[in-house]
């Protein structure tokens, strides 16, 4: 199935939307990701249930922001124009790193029509980060673009070199143009008020590096998370069936999820 695509607010986006069935799962990549990154929990979700996942503005086929709006409240817009356009009116939704915040930020804003909430190693309070630790990497970002943000992708991704040479690939598809505004956007995150108004089911599933405490799960009441071991930044690809089976967990505790 070729993706299709869906006029978002800010430029056209492009969804990979197959499946029949069950509650939906909406599936939202990290930054310099795209929808293929999520192909092995695709074809294990379609299986029983609909599963959709998106490229965001200026990732993928999707194209960038006329506006030239980054921001995590933008692609939390661009989550809402594709469910608006696929007509689901409820659905799980599940965000990697970046694509976690934008995922929150969608829920904060719609908590009526996410059943459930599924992070991965999502991003975390930007507010507690101090500046001293990310103003060395923002000046490298713009001085020297390519040699700071390949040693930094290099950093996180795990040992598998198949995936790390993809990752690396899917990173140099994507435009500077559109990395650095979103690194930004990610080192400022504010994840509190969608917190407080997101009430439904949570769970983290996050690396040993993202447990501490700006750490989405450790903010305020806190609420569930899982820890997997042995395994980089893009849990999805480095450890697929375990995800798969903890996303398969959380469907089964969600009203209408199995």
């Amino acid at each position: 199935m070729s993706p299709a695509r869906v006029a978002g607010p800010a430029g056209a986006l492009s969804v990979d939307d197959g499946g029949r069935g069950g509650l939906p799962v909406v599936l939202v990549h990290s930054l310099a990701g795209n929808s293929t990154q999520w192909t092995a929990q695709l074809q294990h979700l379609r299986i029983s249930r609909r599963a959709v996942a998106l490229d965001l503005r200026g990732h993928g086929k999707s194209e960038a922001p006329r506006n030239g709006d980054y921001s995590i409240a933008g692609m939390a817009g661009d989550i809402g124009s594709v469910v608006d356009s696929l007509g689901l009116d409820r659905f799980v939704l599940v965000g990697h790193s970046m694509g976690g915040g934008a995922a929150l930020v969608y829920s904060g804003a719609h908590p009526e029509r996410v059943a459930g909430l599924l992070l991965v190693d999502p991003i975390g309070d930007g507010k507690q980060i101090a500046e001293s630790e990310t103003q060395p990497l923002l000046d490298g970002l713009e001085s020297n673009y390519d040699t700071t943000i390949q040693g930094y992708w290099t950093g996180i991704v795990g040992a598998n070199s198949a995936v790390r040479e993809r990752l690396l690939a899917d990173l140099r598809a994507t435009a500077r143009e559109t990395v650095v505004p979103v690194f930004r956007e990610v080192l400022r995150f504010d994840p509190d008020p969608a917190l407080d108004r997101y009430r439904g089911p949570k769970l983290s599933v996050v690396t040993p590096y993202n447990d501490a405490a700006f750490s989405l799960h450790r903010l305020g009441k806190g609420f569930p998370y899982r820890v997997v071991k042995e395994t980089g930044h893009w849990i999805q690809l480095d450890k697929p069936e375990e995800l798969n089976r903890l996303l398969d967990e959380f469907l089964s505790t969600v009203s209408g999820g199995q």
